[in-house]
């Protein structure tokens, strides 16, 4: 499994032209690797998440998703084949969990594993994933709390966790660490890694923080639409 980007492109309307918003990008992410990605706000971080995530349809070039035997050019598909592709094949973690407040944590997992197609568990097989995922992240205790009782960081491990919940060959993180205190962040950071290396899921993730970089296998800055590999080293000295 892995994620390949070649020569995508993405341009948006402004005014009487067009603004690039990704210039020929390049990016190969294998399976069981992290791939971050930093840069200044308005540099195209969150257009390539949108494109990996087939949220947006680039102008050009091919966004390759590979699972098992199956290889998928997630730019050419529809909308209703990119919307299965996320269900079935991708964990998609925001900036803000936006979990359903009248729901408990094992219950966000168990609605998620229900929306990821025709392949469905029995609902004890769904409920005993998600406590596993739970126990992964360090929640069972807090399996049957609502979102209001949890603590922040509480909600972003419940937030990785549906992410999980239907073994997806690519995650998307978006600044997964940006409400939360540095010691939180760091053990979001730290649990992140560790999970999407278990599940050999290929995962980028974007953040602004760089303190967190030397965890990552590979380390790409964005600079008007534009990606280059970044020396780790020099970024957290």
């Amino acid at each position: 499994m892995a994620l390949t980007l070649t020569d995508v492109t993405l341009t948006y309307p402004d005014g009487t032209g067009r603004l690039t918003a990704l210039d020929r990008v390049n990016l190969h992410v294998p399976d069981g690797t992290i791939a971050a990605v930093t840069g200044p706000s308005g540099s195209g971080k969150s257009s390539l998440l949108a494109v990996a995530a087939t949220l947006i349809r680039p102008d050009s070039g091919t966004v390759v998703l590979e699972t098992g035997s199956a290889t998928t050019d997630l730019a050419t598909l529809s909308r209703r084949a990119a919307a299965t592709a996320r269900r079935n094949s991708m964990g998609i973690v925001f900036q803000q969990p936006n979990l359903i407040p009248s729901l408990t944590a094992v219950e966000q997992l168990v609605v998620t594993a229900h929306l990821g197609g025709p392949k469905r568990a029995s609902r004890n097989e769904t409920t005993a994933r998600a406590k596993e995922l739970l126990e992964a992240v360090g929640l069972t205790e807090h399996a049957h709390k609502r979102p209001a009782q949890l603590s922040g960081g509480q909600r972003q491990r419940v937030n990785i966790a549906r992410a999980l919940m239907n073994d997806p060959a690519l995650l998307v993180v978006d600044e997964p660490t940006s409400a939360l205190d540095s010691e939180r962040g760091a053990a979001i950071i730290a649990l992140i890694t560790t999970i999407a290396r278990e599940h050999r899921a290929a995962t980028i993730l974007v953040t602004h923080d760089p303190t967190h970089l030397h965890r990552m296998d590979a380390v790409y800055r964005m600079t008007d639409g534009a990606l280059s590999t970044l020396d780790v080293p020099s970024v957290v000295s």
